[in-house]
């Protein structure tokens, strides 16, 4: 009979993590857990304390720290196999998963499933001639060397490629391998892992050729299967349920898709919602059951296909089904500052990010060219990412991995600032009340179109007035909408008062909003 070894690589809740490997353990197959060393120590400690007694765990001998897009995804995922191939002789099945998976079928069932062909369980489509990659870089992925992560050292990825572009420097793709790719969620037969292990320490050509193209985990193991398994062998398909939504972002699964997801013809699902507590404590429950009599439908691409298609809500499941904009979140926390003056405000996100790390995006409802990460269309047009505002904002969310972020607006835009105040994620409030000299407003109003180089002294000296009527009501708006967590930081006040209103605003000390309110030439013009 199988016996499985999951590999599960992780990064936060070690709680749901601790619980995930004893479900998982419970029916008698194994886990080897790689951590991320950029987590905190005591969580992985909290791990280790937890699962140390159990023989059927075991943990990647060294942690590294991960990152989207990085080779580091591949080489966690190498530490945690090689832990378990040691760890575990009796291991027939090795099976990839993550702290967003969860068992859809019983033990049982799995076991026959995967004991019924001899076969390996990996997507592995020709990279050049499918249309895998919908959009973004194809061939640059492989052809450029990748060193800086795109997400967190955004200038220097794209300093690197452009500079590589613009000399002609590419490389070719290793000659005797096929590249092939697909979903990073697998299932590998002992043999496969083996041969796997060894291609890797005799291959150093092709290992150095992977270390720097762009979402390895989306090409590596697929094109190494590949290229030693023959394809008889392999069934090029995931055995992990997940979706994505029309913007490339995975779809989240909540309490009232449990009898959805046992329908599906796959063994986990991907992503359960971490809010989602009935759901995971039936799934959990799950594996270990015995039970063996599911009913495949295997509907749930074509119901959210076709709900999606229509516009609207579906029925079937109440509410809150597939990617609803009902909601950024219970636990996520959108800060907002709003100033009339860009330049002040993005002088003082600056700050911000230095001193606290926190995501932050820009003017990105006001600003055309705002600088956005590629979200699959939705960001391209000021009009798309106003419509869609709380999808654009999930997905933002999701893309930076984190529950807290900052985005500017300009303070005319108090229709946004209500409708995430309305939200039931936490909003907070920052208004940054600048001076505005006569030729500041005169700049303003060619800026947005209100005058232009030849309009007259005369003509502008009538529309000033109401240009800064205009400025002032806009303030005003903010203060009539009684926003639950509004702070506020003047250019009249002093850097002592403007410290304080920083640190609520962002929760930090006073020393530390006192340093950001010390910025050099914050207001200056």
């Amino acid at each position: 009979m199988a016996k499985i070894a999951f590999i599960l690589l992780c990064h936060k809740n070690p709680d749901a993590i601790v619980q995930q490997a004893q479900q998982l353990t419970a029916a008698g197959d194994y886990i080897a857990i790689h951590f991320d060393a950029s987590a905190p120590k005591a969580a992985y400690e909290q791990i280790r304390a937890s699962l140390d007694d159990n023989p059927n765990v075991t943990f990647a001998k060294k942690r590294i720290k991960c990152g989207w897009g990085e080779w580091s995804l591949v080489q966690a995922t190498l530490h945690a196999v090689k832990a378990a191939v040691d760890a575990f002789p009796r291991a027939s099945h090795f099976y990839m998963v993550s702290g967003d998976c969860m068992a859809i079928k019983s033990a049982t069932f799995t076991h026959r499933f995967l004991d019924a062909e001899d076969v390996d369980y990996i997507e592995s489509f020709d990279y050049f001639e499918s249309d895998w990659i919908k959009t973004g870089f194809r061939e640059e992925r492989l052809i450029y060397r990748h060193w800086f992560n795109e997400r967190t050292q955004k200038t220097l990825f794209y300093w690197s490629f452009w500079t590589q572009r613009r000399l002609g420097i590419t490389r070719d793709v290793p000659k005797d391998v096929q590249i092939m790719i697909g979903s990073q969620w697998w299932c590998l037969r002992r043999r496969t892992i083996e041969a796997l292990l060894e291609f890797c320490d005799n291959r150093k050509d092709v290992m150095r050729f992977f270390r720097t193209t762009w979402i390895p985990d989306e090409t590596f193991f697929q094109t190494l299967v590949s290229h030693l398994v023959p394809g008889s062998q392999i069934k090029t398909r995931t055995l992990t349920f997940l979706m994505f939504t029309d913007y490339g972002m995975p779809v989240t699964f909540y309490n009232d898709h449990y009898d959805l997801l046992l329908s599906q013809d796959a063994l986990f699902a991907r992503k359960i919602s971490p809010e989602a507590a009935d759901l995971k404590a039936r799934l959990g429950k799950l594996y270990s059951s015995g039970k063996d009599d599911f009913k495949i439908s295997n509907e749930g691409r074509s119901l959210f296909k076709f709900l999606t298609g229509r516009g609207r809500v579906g029925r079937r499941f109440a509410p809150r089904f597939w990617e609803t904009e009902a909601s950024l979140g219970y636990d996520r926390e959108l800060l907002i500052v709003a100033c009339k003056k860009w330049h002040v405000a993005k002088r003082l996100v600056s700050a911000i990010r230095q001193h606290t790390n926190l995501p932050a995006v820009e003017y990105l409802f006001n600003e055309e060219g705002a600088d956005l990460p590629d979200l699959g269309g939705i960001q391209s047009t000021l009009n798309k990412r106003t419509r869609h505002r709380r999808a654009l904002m999930r997905m933002l969310f999701e893309y930076y991995e984190t529950d807290r972020m900052l985005i500017c607006l300009d303070t005319a835009s108090i229709d946004l600032m209500q409708d995430f105040f309305a939200d039931r994620a936490t909003t907070r409030l920052l208004e940054v009340e600048c001076e505005f000299t006569d030729d500041y407003l005169v700049g303003h109003a060619k800026r947005v179109g209100l005058a232009g180089e030849e309009t007259n002294d005369e003509t502008m000296a009538r529309l000033l007035p109401t240009i800064r009527q205009d400025v002032m009501y806009e303030s005003d708006r903010i203060r009539d909408s009684n926003f639950a967590h509004l702070n506020r930081i003047r250019q009249s006040k002093d850097v002592e008062t403007n410290a304080q209103e920083l640190a609520a605003f962002l929760s930090i000390s006073n020393d530390k909003g006192r340093t950001i309110a010390e910025t050099p030439h914050l207001f200056v013009d």
